[in-house]
């Protein structure tokens, strides 16, 4: 299980095989590497239907270890059970940081007697994947990453280079710059490129103008003054939901990235003091503890010894400060997607990784570095970050996309498609001609 201790036994990895349509195949096979940390390849692969990539091709999904198809697997429901709660508290109180904390402690105290937290790490897991490929017997295969994946990818390129035939990044996560800091630029990009989509479409402009400083306007409002409200949660019933500066934030960048076309009007709804449709979004994403598909123990395993120690606190809100000096200090104190992230490690109690694993990956590879203009949890930015040390990348950004541009009608997944097919001139075209998702214009107020 951790290769550094010769007993501390083994574990199972699940690994399944979607053939190619013909056969035998033509190619060399991709492998797939998801995000997270904590999705689980073989039960939620990162494939686009729509533009399958097994045309002449095997592709082989491994569950990550520390994963739910793992035999040792990381479940934190008492991490769901918090957030389903959390809804309903201030975003960055110190009660609310206390009850994550405890969550995470209750999860850590339910594994740790029989599992090494530590074992579960990017470095194991590329020699995993080093082992995977000896196993089916392959000398080349190619790479698909996603999110996370794109980390774990970048640190298996200093390992196994030669096995590899191409590689692709969606949704970059450098392990080099991967910590708090980092979100912040993914954030501001997303949230300019949104802003102007508003700015350049006559109807959002007229029905919405200043968009922009509304939203900042807001988060600084209702940090100082939240509003409490109430929706009805499917399956859960009624449910309180407080909306407040941080919570605004965090809205905006998973799941207003994700619908785009709802952002002006429920900014604008909102300033017209109507918070049900944030509330109802909010709730409906974290109001069910028992939807949670990350296994949380892998999640702060890799982030507590890869990413906390590597970054001070006056590190990151110089990240902060210098994306959204806007912003209220008391937002800006908690990055988005990872609030009380430090706290939560200081439980957790993972050894610090060797400073390698933050080592820029410099390679030859044949790489294609995908980002989406409105992710706002990966920015293009780090695309561009990891691309200028990839000397035969190929950069391409889809408009209108967010995390996840694999999933994108139909840019996206036809790129990707395309790169597998030729490595060296893949069609991206795509780019240049897909319009940006028409913002939703709701009658005057």
């Amino acid at each position: 299980m951790n290769r550094t201790r010769e007993d501390s036994g083994s574990l199972r990895l699940a690994v399944a095989i979607v053939p190619s349509e013909t056969q035998p195949p033509a190619k060399a096979p991709i492998v797939f590497l998801m995000g997270g940390p904590g999705q689980d390849a073989v039960t939620d692969p990162p494939v686009n239907p729509d533009v399958p990539l097994n045309r002449d091709r095997d592709l082989i999904l491994m569950g990550q270890r520390g994963n739910i198809t793992s035999s040792s697997p990381l479940p934190c429901p008492e991490i769901f059970e918090f957030f389903a709660h959390r809804i309903g508290m201030a975003w960055n109180a110190e009660s609310t940081r206390d009850a994550y904390v405890d969550a995470v402690q209750d999860c850590h105290d339910r594994l740790a007697p029989t599992v090494d937290l530590s074992a579960f790490n990017s470095t194991e897991s590329t020699y995993d994947l080093i082992d995977l490929r000896k196993a089916l017997g392959l000398e080349k295969w190619n790479v698909f990453s996603h999110s996370y994946g794109t980390d774990l990818a970048l640190i298996y390129m200093r390992h196994d280079a030669d096995a590899i035939e191409s590689i692709v990044f969606d949704g970059v996560t450098p392990p080099s710059a991967g910590a708090l800091g980092w979100t912040w630029a993914s954030a501001r990009q997303a949230f300019d490129n949104m802003v102007k989509a508003c700015e350049d479409q006559p109807a959002c402009n007229e029905r919405y103008p200043d968009l922009g400083a509304t939203f900042i306007r807001l988060v600084n409002e209702l940090e100082a003054k939240p509003i409490t409200t109430t929706v009805n949660v499917e399956g859960v019933g009624e449910t309180k939901v407080v909306v407040d500066g941080g919570m605004l934030l965090n809205w905006f960048v998973p799941v207003a990235t994700h619908l785009p076309t709802e952002f002006p009007s429920t900014v604008d709804e909102l300033a017209h003091g109507n918070a049900q449709p944030i509330a109802s979004r909010w709730a409906e994403v974290w109001g069910h503890p028992d939807r949670g598909v990350l296994h949380w123990g892998l999640t702060l395993s890799i982030w507590c010894r890869e990413w906390i120690p590597f970054e001070t606190v006056e590190q990151t809100m110089q990240q902060a400060e210098k994306e959204f000096p806007e912003l209220p200090e008391s937002v800006r104190a908690q990055a988005p997607q990872l609030p009380f992230l430090r706290d939560a490690c200081k439980v957790w109690d993972v050894p610090k990784a060797p400073d390698s694993i933050r080592d820029i990956t410099v390679s030859d590879i044949p790489s294609l570095v995908l980002s989406g203009t409105y992710d706002g949890q990966t920015g293009a930015v780090w695309g561009d970050y990891i691309a200028k040390d990839l000397s035969q990348s190929i950069v391409a950004v889809v408009p209108g996309a967010a995390h996840g541009v694999y999933a994108e009608p139909p840019c996206g997944a036809e790129i990707i498609a395309s790169f597998f097919d030729n490595p060296e001139k893949p069609d991206t075209s795509c780019t240049d001609t897909t319009p940006l998702p028409a913002y939703d214009i709701l009658p005057p107020r």
